[in-house]
């Protein structure tokens, strides 16, 4: 993707991720009310500054004349201003406070919805490389779109109210003054834009990037913290963590290294605008034609007017960031719409269809980027309330055709008629532990299910974990059960949701593999007990009795569903 410029590309980025919520959300009357109201408060701030300024020259010309009264009164009326001011400053500054948390929670609820919609998250952890670290861009990337976008508004804003209400001082005083700003300034700003934007801007977005996958890496050691002590691997995650590291180091130094740059173009060009006032101002006073007063007053509007007028330039730095931030979102925006399906253009898509029967018809399945066929031609279908076992050795393709059921993979052809998925439980190899509690835990993804403790306390002695709940505190313990249980508890904790929920469908992808054959004999012994169809991948022997048929893939694209003859497991 080309670099961004601050230009209009980045206010077309703004608007594709802004107008979501301040333009078509059910919100958008509130978030519109509000920025009306900012905007009064910040009217109002340059009316008040504007009044400040004038008694601030007030306040030197009457000690210049040695004129007592107009000198405390210009006093007083200096400072009931910069009381108004305080509190109309706090007050804008809470109400853009305010806007930020209404924004934050609005986008963080629809970038939430969209991103497990279609399953999302895992198109883009699978199928879309382009998408790096969504989980910064939800949690960071949005919080700070909120708090940016509503101070570049609110300074843009004030920057606008500035010029109008001091220029009309400025214009009074002398018409120069407002010549020699504007072509000083735009002659910053191209400066600024063309000499600086084209760099900082793409330099910012890379150091976001590196930035995330140096701390996601951190976060992959601490999780996976005991295969790591057993593989005696701290060395090389240490060696892997330093040159991910090194990277990050280097776009940081790029960044300092043009942010210093920056940096003496800005103090060189602000610093010469400190003597034009005085140089205007200061033959008028010299003359007789001016008042003393009048040089802090034209000074003074001077300032406020150029810094309105560079505003690009005093907050470029600031605005690279959010530059490259709105980028990172707007990409993301446009993946979570467009990833309606998982397969590349161009590719042949299994056709899907809800049905009361679980078959599979004519299925040739594929990789994802079709570089690859795992079975062709496949036709096998599982009688209701029984069971099917899928064999084969490692790599053939057996659990990809339960992901192929559950709508993760669909690059091929054939059809796959199947209940709704809402009726299917997928018990995978490593089960998914949530953050909750232990109840919660046995009734996921169910947690809405009323089912009494007596239920769940029987459940848990059907597979082998009578002492759990006592062990932790009761069945409302909250663990991190990632780490508190074992592999083979983790397993058995998952078989619990399923004779807990009692799913019509249930697919099992090596979901024993953990446990000894003595625990996954009762476990399907139980499963049988109940009125669920189910498919099982698995390796041993031991698991052909609870399948009324067997499904092996061989491995060259071939397969072999068997009725009565037990195929040798691999």
């Amino acid at each position: 993707m080309s670099s961004l410029k601050i230009n209009f590309k980045i206010f077309q980025s703004f608007w594709a991720v802004g107008k979501l919520y301040w333009w078509e959300s059910k919100e958008k009357w509130r978030a519109i009310g509000l920025l009306i109201l900012l905007l009064a408060l910040v009217s109002l701030e340059s009316t008040i500054a504007v009044n400040q300024n004038t008694q601030r020259g007030e306040f030197f010309s009457g000690l210049a004349n040695q004129q007592p009264e107009r000198f405390w009164q210009a006093v007083f009326f200096y400072l009931l201003a910069s009381i108004l001011l305080a509190i109309t400053v706090a007050t804008w500054n809470y109400l853009q406070d305010k806007i930020r948390l209404y924004s934050r929670d609005w986008f963080t609820k629809y970038y939430l919805e969209k991103y497990f919609q279609n399953k999302n998250f895992y198109q883009i952890k699978v199928f879309d490389s382009e998408i790096d670290n969504p989980d910064q861009r939800i949690a960071e990337d949005i919080q700070a779109f909120c708090h940016r976008s509503v101070h570049v508004f609110t300074q843009w804003m004030k920057a606008i109210f500035d010029v109008m209400a001091f220029g009309i001082v400025l214009w009074s005083k002398s018409k120069l003054f407002v010549f020699i700003l504007v072509i000083y300034s735009v002659v910053g700003i191209l400066i600024t834009t063309l000499g600086f934007g084209k760099i900082l801007i793409p330099i910012k977005k890379e150091q976001l990037k590196r930035e995330a996958n140096f701390r996601f890496s951190l976060v992959r050691v601490r999780e996976n913290a005991e295969s790591i002590a057993f593989y005696d691997g701290d060395h090389r995650e240490y060696t892997h963590l330093q040159q991910i590291f090194t990277p990050v180091l280097s776009i940081y130094n790029r960044v300092i290294t043009w942010e210093r740059n920056l940096e003496i173009f800005k103090n060189i060009y602000s610093y010469i605008t400190w003597v034009v006032p005085a140089l205007i101002v200061g033959p008028m006073i010299l003359a007789g034609e001016a008042e003393v007063g009048v040089l802090s007053e034209t000074g003074s509007a001077f300032g406020r007017i150029f810094y309105s007028l560079t505003i690009l330039i005093n907050m470029f730095e600031y605005l690279t960031s959010f530059a490259a931030g709105i980028e990172r979102l707007e990409s993301f925006e446009k993946v979570l719409e467009s990833a309606k399906t998982v397969s590349p253009k161009g590719t042949s898509i299994i056709n899907s269809v809800e049905d009361s029967r679980l078959s599979l018809q004519h299925l040739t399945l594929q990789t994802p980027n079709s570089e690859r066929t795992l079975v062709k031609d496949l036709s096998v279908g599982v009688e209701p309330k029984k069971g099917l076992l899928i064999i084969g050795v490692s790599g053939c393709g057996k659990s990809s055709i339960l992901r192929a059921i559950a709508g993760l993979w669909n690059s091929g052809t054939g059809q796959i008629y199947r209940p709704p998925l809402k009726e299917i439980l997928f018990l995978p190899q490593r089960p998914y532990m949530i953050l909750g509690s232990l109840r919660d835990q046995l009734l996921y993804p169910r947690t809405d299910l009323n089912i009494s403790e007596q239920k769940i306390y029987q459940v848990l002695e059907q597979v082998n974990l009578s002492d759990l709940a006592e062990r932790f505190g009761g069945l409302d313990a909250i663990e991190d059960w990632d780490h508190v249980l074992s592999m083979g508890e983790q397993q058995r904790v998952a078989f619990a949701r399923l004779l807990l929920t009692q799913p019509r469908y249930a697919m099992l992808d090596e979901a024993t593999s953990a446990l000894d054959v003595n625990n996954e004999q009762s476990l399907y012994q139980h499963l049988q007990n109940l009125s669920t169809t189910y498919i099982s991948v698995g390796h041993r022997p031991t698991l052909l009795p609870y399948h009324h048929q067997v499904l092996e893939v061989i491995g060259d694209e071939t397969w072999r569903v068997s009725e009565s003859v037990q195929p040798k497991i691999t």
